[in-house]
């Protein structure tokens, strides 16, 4: 028997299945004689849910790998450039004539593992907001504008910036790469069978129009189904209801009015009675959904409430309601199949870390890649033991917007009750009453959100951090002043230099993205 790890299929596209067998292929240089070879069979009759149209930074690092022209990217999934989540309402109920708002940003003045201004900001007068005291972004932001300039190269930009883009066209810009540049093998056919030898490893899918399709390793990408590690194998689904309470979402795709409307700078998540809803702004329309908990409001009320925050404008326009079932595999990796994206987990799209930690997986799969079937068990522990972590924490990161919220409605209270929140978090919260968070508090590898995405939350939420006692520790008020003084002059050339979001993309699309 040969032992070698010769074939990878992944049975399911979108994001997940492309995304990973582009990076598996380019890693493995399947275009070459000899190499693994990599094959995608996608299901014809199955669309891609592209709900979660928001990304991380680090998608420049991985699209900038795949050796991908970035204005090409942008023109073919109708991306924007985004800078953070702006999130509206959701430290407290609003009153008709005062709404609040905090942002999650993706870049300071100086990290925080640098220097920490966090208890500077909590010791000051609070007279600018935590975002504008340590970042220019906020105010590029509330402006509209765009994180570079026609000048900058491609994947550089004056402020750390990512991407909204239409998942379903960005699989499908995936898929063409994959293919013609990175030799993975396309198979377009429903799985009707999965056949498991002996020694309990996949050894082969039957489709209805391609026949059977063996393989050494396999990677299910076929979303909620979980066709190989759920109904094959038999990995069970771990609910998280009891922690994240949202289970339904109403999504809507909203045209501009003009081609000269803002498109905003971030993601815009506004909380509403039962969850929230998001606002992203695509080059060519607005994506918007509402993400709720059905046990408080009902799906017709859902709908309304998202028809209500678009506008007249609804009134034209359709919406489909979105079954979410939160929560994640109790194994990610199993034998020889390894599940990523909707197969392997799902946690409401608050945070957009939905497409990152597929980025992620993608990255563990290549990097330590089993060429021998001996080595399979090593991986898998290895993956499992990440993966868990990774997803717990995000839980716990996600789950503390909604604890620290002071909103009035049943559904905010509820996330209140302590039985709800993880005790780690509580543990977490309890410390920072009296201390600033720390990158001690995160010392694994695998932190999918570090200091400064926590300080952002607490901060914006108006979490009360009692540091007076011990004042005389922060002794560094004059570093953190002149850090302070050199942000507000970046952020005064900046927001002069800068030009909007739709004035650089109409730029970029006048000079067929040759530029950017």
């Amino acid at each position: 028997m040969n032992n070698n790890i010769d074939q990878v299929v992944i049975v399911g596209g979108g994001t997940a299945g492309w995304l990973t067998a582009a990076k598996l292929a380019k890693n493995l240089n399947s275009a070459a004689d000899n190499a693994v070879q990599v094959t995608l069979i996608e299901s014809p009759d199955i669309p891609t849910i592209g709900v979660g149209e928001g990304t991380w930074p680090t998608m420049r690092k991985t699209l900038a790998e795949l050796e991908i022209d970035e204005s090409e990217f942008m023109r073919f999934c109708f991306a924007s450039f985004k800078q953070a989540t702006k999130f509206v309402n959701w430290k407290e109920t609003p009153t008709s004539n005062k709404q609040n708002h905090y942002y999650h940003l993706f870049s300071g003045i100086v990290s925080a593992e640098e220097f920490n201004l966090s208890p500077y900001w909590s010791m000051s007068d609070k007279s600018q907001t935590y975002a504008d005291f340590i970042s220019p972004q906020a105010a590029i932001c509330q402006q509209g504008l765009a994180p570079k300039s026609m000048t900058n190269r491609a994947y550089e930009g004056l402020v750390n910036y990512a991407y909204h883009l239409d998942a379903g066209m960005f699989a499908d810009f995936l898929k063409e790469l994959s293919c013609r540049k990175f030799g993975v093998k396309y198979i377009s056919a429903n799985v009707t069978k999965v056949n498991v030898n002996e020694q309990g490893d996949i050894q082969a899918v039957e489709t209805d129009k391609a026949g059977i399709i063996p393989g050494d390793f396999f990677v299910d990408c076929s979303g909620f189904k979980c066709l190989l590690l759920g109904e094959t194998y038999g990995i069970k689904f771990k609910s998280i209801k009891d922690t994240l309470f949202t289970d339904n979402a109403i999504a809507m795709q909203v045209p501009y009015l003009s081609e000269q409307q803002d498109i905003n700078s971030a993601t815009i998540s506004t909380a509403q009675t039962a969850g929230w809803t998001w606002d992203i702004g695509l080059s060519n329309r607005r994506g918007t959904g509402y993400v709720y908990c059905s046990d408080f409001i009902s799906h017709e009320e859902a709908e309304a409430t998202l028809r209500a925050y678009v506008g007249p404008q609804a009134e034209q326009l359709s919406a489909r309601r979105i079954k979410m079932n939160c929560g994640y595999r109790e194994k990610f990796w199993h034998r020889n199949c390894v599940a990523i994206g909707l197969s392997a987990a799902f946690v409401e799209p608050l945070e957009a870390s939905a497409i990152f930690l597929i980025e992620a997986s993608a990255n563990m799969l290549c990097e330590q890649f089993p060429r021998h079937r001996s080595l399979l068990p090593i991986v898998e522990k290895k993956f499992n033991e990440s993966f868990t972590y990774r997803w717990e924490k995000t839980i716990d990161f996600i789950k503390l917007h909604y604890f620290l919220s002071n909103r009035s409605e049943d559904f905010w209270l509820a996330n209140k009750v302590l039985s709800s929140v993880p005790e780690r978090l509580q543990e977490q919260v309890r410390n920072w009453q009296y201390h600033p968070v720390s990158q001690y508090d995160f010392t694994h590898v695998y932190e999918p959100f570090l200091q400064d995405s926590y300080q952002y939350v607490l901060h914006g939420m108006g979490f009360s951090q009692q540091l007076a006692y011990n004042t005389s520790s922060f002794s560094q008020q004059a570093m953190a002043d002149s850090i302070n003084q050199k942000n507000q002059k970046i952020t005064q050339q900046l927001l002069a230099q800068l030009p909007t979001n739709r004035a650089l993309m109409t730029q970029l699309v006048d000079h067929n993205f040759q530029a950017i």
